[in-house]
């Protein structure tokens, strides 16, 4: 709408109208939180919205316009409890408050958007997890010679982190996984199937913003730096186009730049360990399967005792690096740490403030008082942090004491500037400490001395009067006033001036006394006004130390998440891992990390501990054995030990070797994808298909029951090529579990391949799963006897029973055995069986004339091509 025809719209509504309806031109897609006094209003459109979404009261309130005013509205004391509801479910919403003067503004006080709060730019610690980030991302595509790529851009909002990478169009779902990013901007026209798939809140973004050009400078004005070429991005053009749509978003809705966005990480996918969104969902690293936060891989390592440890722990486990230098440095510090005992740090560790989001606050101006006196706390405490950090025997512990000592001027300022318990909002006054500002403190000081005066005057005019119950008062609608009852209302002096009248009481003024009024209420109003001008000069003087800051932040948190490491290695018994430049994935006496952790809480025994032996002569185990028996459960075990060595943690293992690995796959369980339109098949099929079309040598591959989402001839057909395509052509890590016993010949003819099972002991009708890895596979499935234990019916039990045994000796009857693992027949084979199976169909008592001529023409065709 252009300026003409908003003005043309506007002229029929009230004033207060015109200024909303001008605020909410300029926000059409975002929810408008209008301040009125102590309310946010929502009107029109925007509070029937609000009355769906957050069930809140619908009201109509006079007309603009022609009609009626619709509105609803919230407390601005509990704001942010809707705001938390809103981002949860994907809204943005724009806080329009009051910044014009109430007692000169002719008209409505002027309002202006100060901020807008969407689920990827929230800075508020109500609204914020503590122990995960919410990121903002940008996502830009292009298309060259038919090849699509994405360039990608992110933020955190309230940690300053920023970064950037490219990909192409089978590595975004895995990237978008791996950030699991709040909010995602992208052109309308270019939303790829990946990201509707999942579930991301999507803003859309005019098209004009993702320009590469636009983004290089951005960057470089963010970074303060002359070229990306010290980043090395200066070759990632979609990328660059990306981050302009990201800065430009970021900006906008804070309101000011960026000033705590001082670094940027450029991410490859060469650089980390490849984690697909089914690895990160099957091994459960940071949600169940069934979408709970715990018993993850997570929920068990972080014992971090600051939301900033938690968050960099989550990162580890989400980011895992290829590269082995900085997974051995942590090593190195955990076992330093053990050594030392850790428990003295991490109880010093309860004690230190969110320093990152604090840091974040500071540069966008919104820190709270409080905030910066949790700062000081920290400030002034890390001298004891540090001494408790053991140094000299680990480089990265060398490092991160270093980091710990930031200027002392930043504690100096916060001590001498902010009260040691101010209040909690800076209107509410008492933040600025006494003795910082001699203006502010004679300000204070003659508030301070009203009740002096005031209780000196009450006694005065008692005298004076002959009153006796005569009361000097105060309340902030009518200020200072002397009340009288209405019995002794005649004895008062001509000098009271009446200034108001009540029931059984009148309420006066004098002339001495307005004088005073005027003196403490202009008092108070300058020491606020003062208070906050001097708070906001403290905020100025800390923007000199963001850098600082940043990586104090960075260094406590890292810290912290090391220490985790350290007491759960300690705890539960780890060991640390060693990297071998060899290709292995030799494990002894493995354990699966959640499984083991949740048999201690519940009191279900001891885990059984297995081993793992895969090197560059035998690559590929065929994992067979009952249901329940733990086939699922040894295999997870494996990956989780890898991925725990890859970020720097010790290994729930008695011993641990591994080589370069350069990704982790995973085809496990049966489900289906209804709103995609794929069947269990299909969806197996698909991300079995992506695991052979990525797998390396240096990969780990996880398949669990391929094939069984389709007729039995059919699922044996494909586990058996898909075995050997693992095998043949990928040659990765494979744990390979399945229930055909026809693949236990794989290792026949595959000589990388090894037959192993997990045992199981037979008493009657009952059976007992001993979970424990033995070689050569199992003789048999045990299906019929884990029904029965999950309570089927025993009629039903018998009859199955019954019919596995006619199976067998129908089975044992039959001389045919089908090799899985011959070469593929040659095409007159095929065409031959293709004759024999037109023939089978053919039923000659049932065709008419016409239909037998037409199948007598088919099976001539059938014949031809079969000779050519």
């Amino acid at each position: 709408m252009n300026t003409a025809t908003l003005a043309s719209d506007l002229a029929h509504h009230t004033p207060m109208m015109q200024q909303y309806l001008r605020i909410k031109a300029e926000h059409p897609d975002t929810l408008v939180f209008y301040r009125m006094g102590d309310f946010y209003e929502l009107f029109f459109d925007d509070a029937r919205r609000a009355n769906k979404l957050l069930d809140i009261t619908l009201t109509q309130r006079g007309q603009s316009g022609g009609e009626p005013v619709v509105m609803a509205g919230v407390p601005v004391h509990s704001v942010e409890s809707y705001l938390a509801k809103l981002i949860k479910l994907g809204e943005a919403v724009a806080i329009a408050e009051q910044v014009g003067d109430v007692a000169t503004a002719k008209g409505p006080v002027e309002r202006k958007v100060v901020r807008v709060v969407t689920p990827g730019t929230v800075t508020d610690t109500e609204l914020l997890a503590d122990k995960r980030d919410a990121l903002l991302m940008a996502l830009s595509q292009q298309t060259k010679r038919g090849v699509v790529s994405y360039g990608l851009a992110w933020l955190g909002v309230s940690n300053g982190q920023l970064g950037i990478t490219e990909c192409n169009e089978r590595e975004l779902a895995g990237w978008l996984s791996r950030l699991n990013a709040a909010e995602v901007l992208v052109a309308r026209d270019q939303v790829p199937a990946a990201l509707t798939a999942s579930r991301i809140a999507i803003t859309h973004r005019p098209d004009w913003q993702f320009d590469a050009t636009l983004g290089v400078r951005k960057l470089c004005e963010q970074l303060r730096v002359a070229s990306l070429a010290g980043y090395n991005a200066q070759d990632l053009a979609c990328a660059h186009a990306a981050a302009a749509a990201l800065l430009s978003y970021a900006e906008h809705t804070q309101g000011q730049a960026l000033a705590h966005v001082r670094t940027l990480t450029v991410e490859r996918a060469s650089d980390l360990l490849d984690l697909p969104p089914t690895t990160h969902r099957n091994l459960e690293l940071t949600q169940t399967l069934r979408g709970d936060d715990a018993p993850t891989l997570l929920s068990l390592l972080d014992t971090c005792r600051t939301g900033m440890g938690s968050r960099a722990l989550r990162h580890w486990l989400t980011h895992p690096l290829r590269e082995r230098q900085v997974a051995m440095q942590r090593h190195d510090a955990i076992e330093v740490l053990i050594q030392r005992s850790p428990e003295a740090l991490r109880e010093a560790l309860r004690h230190v403030s969110d320093v990152e989001r604090i840091t974040a606050r500071i540069a966008l101006r919104q820190v709270r008082p409080r905030e910066l006196t949790g700062l000081r706390a920290t400030l002034q405490g890390l001298p004891a942090l540090r001494s408790l950090v053991p140094q000299g025997q680990a480089l990265l512990l060398n490092m991160l004491a270093e980091a710990m000592s930031p200027a002392p001027g930043i504690e100096a300022l916060l001590r001498a500037a902010i009260a040691d318990e101010p209040a909690v909002l800076l209107r509410d006054g008492g933040v600025i400490a006494a003795g910082y500002d001699r203006d502010l403190d004679e300000l204070r000081g003659i508030s301070q001395n009203c009740d002096a005066y005031l209780l000196d005057l009450e006694a005065r005019e008692r005298t004076r009067t002959g009153i006796a119950n005569l009361r000097v008062q105060y309340n902030k609608v009518h200020g200072f006033y002397i009340e009288v009852t209405q019995g002794q209302a005649s004895k008062v002096p001509m000098d009271y001036q009446r200034r108001q009248t009540l029931k059984n009481a009148e309420r006066f003024i004098t002339p001495e006394l307005k004088a005073f009024e005027d003196k403490a209420l202009s008092a108070q109003d300058r020491s606020l006004a003062r208070e906050k001008m001097l708070y906001e000069a403290v905020i100025d003087q800390l923007q000199t130390h963001l850098d600082e800051l940043g990586g104090l932040a960075r260094a406590l948190a890292s810290l912290d998440a090391l220490a985790a490491l350290a007491e759960r290695a300690h705890t539960l018994n780890w060991c640390r891992p060693q990297f071998v430049r060899e290709p292995c994935i030799d494990i002894t006496a493995g354990r699966h990390p959640v499984v083991e952790a949740r048999l201690a809480e519940t009191g279900g025994g001891n885990f059984m501990a297995n081993d793992c032996r895969l090197d560059a002569a035998r690559k590929m185990l065929v994992i067979t054995g009952p249901n329940m028996g733990g086939k699922s459960t040894f295999m997870r075990q494996v990956a989780l030990i890898v991925l725990l060595a890859a970020i720097g943690s010790f290994v729930p293992a008695t011993e641990c070797r591994l080589g370069p690995i350069d990704a982790i796959h995973t085809r496990i369980g049966a489900a289906d994808d209804l709103a995609n339109a794929q069947s269990t098949f299909m969806l197996e099929m698909t991300e079995a298909a992506a695991i052979v079309h990525s797998a390396t040598e240096q990969s780990l591959v996880l398949m669990d029951e391929i094939g069984r989402g389709t007729s039995t001839f059919d699922g044996l057909a494909l586990a058996g090529a898909i075995a050997s395509q693992l095998h043949d052509r990928n040659r990765s890590f494979t744990l390979f579990a399945t229930h055909y016993f026809e693949l236990t010949e794989f290792p026949v003819k595959h000589t990388q391949a090894l037959n192993v099972h997990v045992s199981a002991a037979e008493s009657g009708d009952d059976i007992v799963f001993l979970h424990d890895i033995q070689p050569g596979p199992a003789s048999r499935s045990y299906g019929v006897q884990v029904a029965r234990l999950a309570g089927m019916p025993a009629v039903l039990v018998r009859q199955a029973r019954a019919a596995l045994e006619a199976l067998e000796a129908q089975q044992k009857a039959s001389d045919a055995q089908i090799d899985l693992f011959a070469a593929p027949a040659a095409p007159a084979e095929i065409e031959a069986s293709a004759v024999d199976k037109a023939l089978a169909a053919i039923n000659p008592d049932m065709l008419s004339p016409k239909e037998a001529l037409d199948a007598l023409y088919r099976l001539k065709s059938l014949q031809e091509s079969s000779k050519t």
